[in-house]
Parts: structure tokens; sequence; C-alpha cells
């Protein structure tokens, strides 16, 4: 058994479809979506579907499926309305209008019931996942385990798992102590080269010799990892990644021209 994460795909159901037939999940694996599968590129309904469809699958709400589920709530709500679109919602409100009702009723059920975070453990290491981060205010456990995790998650603000920045990359310190205690926690939503001028520590350049955006490992204990790999600026500047957390290797498809 394997556990994968991505995040932040925004549409690009080309390129994520590539990453995924070079893994080939079984359904013994698992898979974490941490949210963002649509707005910006071209086939946002693509990807929910196979994101859906994906064996193991856990996928959780990002900011932008939260624009879509608040103009879709109320659609004489105006401000939410334009504020879904100048996010990149066009495409995505599009690509709804074209589905049958049943499909279309189905597949809202589905993100509506997404959560907002998660966690697992893979070996001896714990994950926490959110879209955009957590609030590193929330109290801390005394210990660690799976009981714990799930209290302190539970014990997050919506708003923060799926819209925070600044205060969670740009902090001094992530969870993890000085004795190598406590988890890490893998986040998208900020594109990993926005973080140059935001974290005080990365373990590497957020941008490859390729010239495109690659993840990237923030502060001294390296326990705060940025998967977004800039999907949402499409070809030339973003890929998608899929990451194998059972050994840190790495699934990069870039976004080519037209997908």
């Amino acid at each position: 058994m394997s556990t994968y994460v991505f995040s932040d795909v925004h549409g690009h159901l080309a390129p994520l479809d590539r990453a995924l037939s070079r893994i080939s999940p079984t359904e013994d694996d698992r898979i974490f979506c941490l949210g963002d599968m649509i707005d910006r590129g071209p086939d946002p309904i693509g990807v929910l579907r196979l994101v859906r469809g994906l064996p193991g699958v856990v996928a959780l709400l990002g900011n932008h499926e939260d624009l879509m589920l608040d103009c879709l709530r109320d659609q004489n709500d105006a401000l939410a309305a334009m504020n879904w679109a100048i996010n990149g919602g066009a495409v995505t409100s599009q690509g709804l209008s074209e589905l049958a009702s049943d499909e279309l009723d189905d597949l809202l059920s589905w993100v509506r019931s997404c959560p907002r975070s998660a966690h697992a453990r893979v070996g001896e290491r714990l994950y926490l996942f959110a879209h955009a981060g957590v609030s590193l205010d929330a109290v801390v456990p005394p210990t660690w385990d799976e009981e714990e995790a799930e209290a302190y998650l539970a014990a997050q603000v919506d708003e923060d798992l799926t819209w925070i920045r600044e205060e969670f990359w740009g902090a001094e310190r992530g969870l993890l102590g000085s004795d190598g205690r406590g988890p890490v926690v893998i986040a998208g939503h900020t594109p990993t080269p926005y973080l140059e001028s935001m974290a005080s520590e990365l373990d590497r350049s957020p941008v490859g010799d390729d010239g495109l955006a690659r993840m990237v490992r923030v502060g001294a204990e390296r326990d705060r990892w940025d998967i977004d790999s800039g999907a949402a600026g499409g070809a030339g500047f973003g890929q998608v990644l899929v990451l194998r957390l059972d050994d840190g290797e790495e699934f990069y498809e870039p976004i080519l021209d037209g997908e």
C-alpha cells in the first residue's frame, strides 16, 4: 500500500491524468487530494470526475470549491458570483451548466461532502492535510496520536483550513518540535514561488532547473510542505505534482500549451 497526495490541479485534467497513469494507483493505495480541483484550467468538470473515481481517495475542500458552493447556494448573491468569477470560475460555471441535472446534483453533492482536513500515518510519521494550512495558534496537544490529530484539526476554523497563507507559511516554527516529535503539515493553496518572499527557510528553490514551480519544505524542521506547484499559472509556469509519501518520490507532469 502506498500513500499519495496532490493539490491545486485547477482544471488541468491532462497532466493530472498523465501523473496518475505513471503511479497506477490500486484499491490498496490511499490518495489525498487537497482541493482546488476546479477553476482557471480548461476541464474542471473532468478533474472532478477523475478525482471522485480514484480508488481510496479523500478529497478536501479548497477555497475555489468554497467559492463555487457559496455562489451556487444563493444564485442571487451578486457578491458571491463576483468573487467566484474574478477567481477564474467562468469555465467551471459553464461546465456545470452543460451537465444533465442528475449528474450535476450528484457531483455537487459529492463536493459538499468533502471534508476540510484529514490526517494519516505513513510509517512512523504523522501527516496533517489541509488545503491552505492550519492556524498555529491552536492549542498543541502534549502528545501526537491519531486521536489527538483528529482533535487538533477539529479545533481549526474552516476559513483557516481553506484560506490561510502568510500566518502559516511565514511562521518561525511549525508543529514539529526540536525533539523530532509532531506532525508534518502538507498543504497547497500558495504557489511555491510566492514563498520566497513569505517564508524564512525553504529546503530548496521553488523553481526547478526547467523553470517550473515545484514543491518545497518550509521551516527549520522542514515540517510544512507546500505542494502547490503552480498549475493555476498554466503552461510555462506550473505543473501537476503527485507526491508519494512512503519514499518522498515526486511525480511531476508539466502543463503543456492548450491543456
